[in-house]
C-alpha cells in the first residue's frame, strides 16, 4: 500500500493500515511533517474543541487549554508519526499516477512505485488560490495568500485590504482586530456564515457532534438565529449573508463556518469597513467594482485553496468540477478499485476528527479486498496442484507466507535508465 501525503489524513491512515498488519509506505512531498501547519501565522489557533482534535490511538494535547496552538499541532503530528510503524518517504513528489494492470503505478521525484492500493491523502488546501485580478502585476504594495499571514504585528499602520471573510478570512480579521493597522477593509461576494466562538462562556464547537446528528432543514435556520441573536444585524455594517444556510454549505461545497473573534467588534465600532469586490489594481490603488478606488499597502487574498489533483489524476474521473474528489472520505468508488482518498471533506467535528473516521473506513476497505486476493491466490493454487497432482506420488503441504506484499519500488530514479521497461530490472520492493 500507499499513502501519498503525511499530513494528518495521511498518518492516521497509515497508522489504521499498520495497526491491521497491511504494510503501507508513506510519500510526502515536504521534508518533514506539518510543514503547512508552520507557516501558518505564529498566533493561529485550532478553530475545533480539543476533544475532536484527537488523532487515532493519541489525544490531543490539554495544556493549551480548548484550543490548540499552531505550535502544539506541529508537536502533535510530528509524534505522531515518529510512532508510526511505517516509513515515510519524504521529499518525494509524486508527478504521474496511472493504471496498471495489476493495481496503480505511481511516478514520483525518488522512484516509480507500484501498489494495488493508493490512498490519496494531498488535502483539499495544497495549493494556494489567488484570482488573477487586473493589473496584479502592476501592484506596489504587497501582496500575498492568507495561508502566508506570519506574524499580522508587521500590518500595524498600514491600509489593509482582506479579500474573503470565510473561515480563513474571519481568522486573519479577528487578529488583525487585536492588532494597529492604520485601516482594514474587507471585501466580499457572498457574506460567511458566522458564528462565536463561544455561547454564554461554552466553546460553541464543543456541540458538534449535536449539529452533526440533526438534519440542515434544523441547523440552518438555527444558525442564521444565533448570529442575529449574538452577533446582531450585520447587514447594517455592509455585511450581507449568503443566500443558503452554513450547514448546507459545509456539507455539500465544504465551506466551513467563520468564527468571530474580535473581527465583529471591530466592524461595528468602524474600524474595519466592508468594500465592493475588487475590479482590478493600479499601482498603488484597489478599483472597486462600484467605481471607487482606495489607496492600500497590503491585499491579503482569502480566497481558498486547489487540490491540485486535476493533473495526477483528472483523466480517471475521479474528481467534481472543482478539483475534488467524489468520494472524499474514504469510500470505496467501484469504478476505481484500489484507490481511495481521505482528507478532502470537512464535517461539523473537523478535519482531525474526519481523519479517523476515514482511515478506520479505508483500512477496512483494503483489509477486505486483500483477504479477497489471498484467497484467490490459494484456491488457485490448490487447483494447479490437483491438476498436477501424480496419483503414484503424494506432497506433504508446506506452510504458507500469508503475508500481504508490499508496494514495488521499480527504479529509485524515474527520469535514469531509459524506458519503464529496463527501469523494471533494478531492485524491487514489493508493496500491496
Amino acid at each position: 500500500m500507499l499513502a501519498i501525503g503525511a499530513g494528518l489524513s495521511g498518518l492516521a491512515t497509515a497508522r489504521a493500515l499498520s495497526g491491521r498488519g497491511l504494510a503501507v509506505t508513506v510519500l510526502e512531498a515536504k521534508d518533514r511533517v506539518a510543514e503547512p501547519w508552520r507557516a501558518r501565522h505564529p498566533a493561529l489557533r485550532l478553530n475545533i474543541h480539543r476533544k475532536f482534535a484527537g488523532l487515532p490511538g493519541q489525544p490531543a494535547p490539554r495544556a493549551d487549554g480548548i484550543y490548540l496552538k499552531r505550535d502544539t499541532v506541529v508537536r502533535h503530528l510530528e509524534r505522531y508519526a515518529a510512532q508510526l510503524d511505517a516509513p515515510i518517504h519524504f521529499g518525494t513528489e509524486v508527478t504521474e499516477i496511472v493504471r496498471v494492470a495489476d493495481g496503480w503505478q505511481v511516478t514520483a521525484t525518488t522512484g516509480v512505485y507500484r501498489a494495488a492500493h493508493i490512498v490519496i491523502a494531498t488535502g483539499r488546501e495544497s495549493l494556494p488560490h489567488i484570482p488573477d485580478w487586473p493589473g496584479r502585476k502592476t501592484f506596489e504594495g504587497e501582496l500575498l495568500h492568507v495561508g502566508d499571514l506570519g506574524d499580522v504585528s508587521r500590518f500595524d499602520g498600514k491600509r489593509v485590504l482582506v479579500v474573503g471573510a470565510g473561515n480563513s478570512g474571519t481568522d486573519a480579521l479577528n487578529h488583525l482586530a487585536a492588532h494597529r493597522p492604520k485601516a482594514v477593509m474587507v471585501s466580499v461576494r457572498n457574506g460567511p456564515a458566522i458564528v462565536p466562538r463561544s455561547i454564554f462562556g461554552y466553546p460553541i464547537h464543543g456541540l458538534a457532534r449535536l449539529f452533526a446528528a440533526l438534519p440542515v432543514k434544523v441547523t440552518d435556520p438555527a444558525f442564521k438565529l444565533t448570529e442575529r441573536l449574538l452577533l446582531g444585524d450585520l447587514r447594517r455594517h455592509g455585511l450581507t449573508s449568503h443566500p443558503e444556510g452554513g450547514s448546507t454549505r459545509l456539507l455539500r461545497d465544504g465551506v466551513t463556518f467563520a468564527i468571530d473573534d474580535g473581527f465583529v467588534a471591530a466592524l461595528k465600532s468602524g474600524r474595519f469597513r466592508i468594500v465592493p469586490q475588487i475590479e482590478r489594481l493600479d499601482g498603488s490603488r484597489v478599483v472597486l467594482n462600484d467605481g471607487t478606488s482606495r489607496e492600500v499597502d497590503v491585499i491579503i487574498a482569502a480566497t481558498g485553496y486547489r487540490t491540485r489533483l486535476e493533473p495526477l489524476l483528472g483523466h480517471l474521473g475521479v474528481l467534481d468540477e472543482n478539483g475534488r474528489p467524489i468520494h472524499a472520505m474514504g469510500e470505496r468508488d467501484p469504478d476505481n478499485p484500489g484507490l481511495w482518498f481521505t482528507g478532502f471533506k470537512p464535517i461539523f467535528t473537523g478535519f482531525f476528527d474526519a481523519s479517523g473516521i476515514a482511515a478506520k473506513r479505508i483500512a477496512s476497505g483494503i483489509e477486505v479486498d486483500v483477504a479477497e486476493a489471498s484467497a484467490r491466490r490459494d484456491n488457485g493454487g490448490a487447483r494447479a496442484r490437483l491438476v498436477g497432482r501424480s496419483s503414484m506420488r503424494m506432497r506433504r503441504p508446506t506452510a504458507k507466507d500469508r503475508r500481504s506484499p508490499v508496494a514495488r519500488r521499480i527504479t529509485t530514479n524515474p527520469h535514469a535508465g531509459g524506458s519503464p521497461a529496463r527501469a523494471s530490472k533494478s531492485r524491487t520492493e514489493w508493496m500491496d
